[in-house]
């Protein structure tokens, strides 16, 4: 089975739940237009389609839109050797996506991350808590309102107390440089 059989197998299978089939580069992907059947997707393509790896689970910051956060699952069939994409989105209003902890067991820590860093709940996850960010830390970096400089903190001996500059800092690149290291993202220090 190629990857666009697939596809159109989880078309077939889930009918208007499912977007039509898309190829980009020889890569397939499939919408999943109700957030919360995506386990119900997954389950079928693990079961019943072979995809037995979840290579990862990702997360895109729509912001300004509605929903906001797009949700991608990578999932790889060994056997087949093939890749199959599935996205859903999910709003601010309701923000939490069922958990496919239960389909693979390496989502855990996806699940988690995107948690920690978006804000993204995952319904029925056996342990949804910060993987990078300490308890307690009441915002999600990821997000498009996150500001670049981050944000103060009271927590001195944890992080930085204040918010870290920008200038000279590792988001300063020159534009129109001539060479790929001039265009390189790095620490510069000014010219006087």
């Amino acid at each position: 089975m190629t990857a666009q059989q697939a596809a159109e197998q989880v078309k077939t299978r889930f009918g208007n739940l499912i977007s039509e089939p898309t190829e980009f580069r020889g890569e397939w992907t499939v919408w999943v237009r109700e957030s919360a059947r995506i386990a119900d997707v997954c389950r079928a393509c693990r079961q019943d389609l072979g995809f037995d790896y979840l290579a990862d689970i990702s997360s895109l910051d729509n912001y300004g839109e509605d929903p906001r956060w797009t949700i991608v699952y990578e999932l790889y069939s060994l056997a087949q050797r093939c890749y199959l994409r599935l996205k859903t989105r999910v709003g601010e209003e309701r923000s939490a996506l069922p958990s496919v902890t239960g389909v693979w067991k390496t989502a855990d820590w996806h699940e988690r991350e995107i948690f920690d860093m978006m804000g993204v709940r995952f319904d029925g996850h056996p342990d949804l808590r910060r993987i990078l960010m300490w308890e307690g830390y009441p915002y999600h970096p990821l997000r498009k309102d996150f500001p670049l400089s981050g944000k103060p903190t009271d927590l001195p001996e944890v992080a930085f107390s204040n918010a870290a500059p920008l200038e000279g800092g590792p988001f300063v690149t020159v534009a129109g440089a001539k060479g790929a290291g001039e265009r390189e993202p790095r620490i510069r220090i000014p010219e006087d």
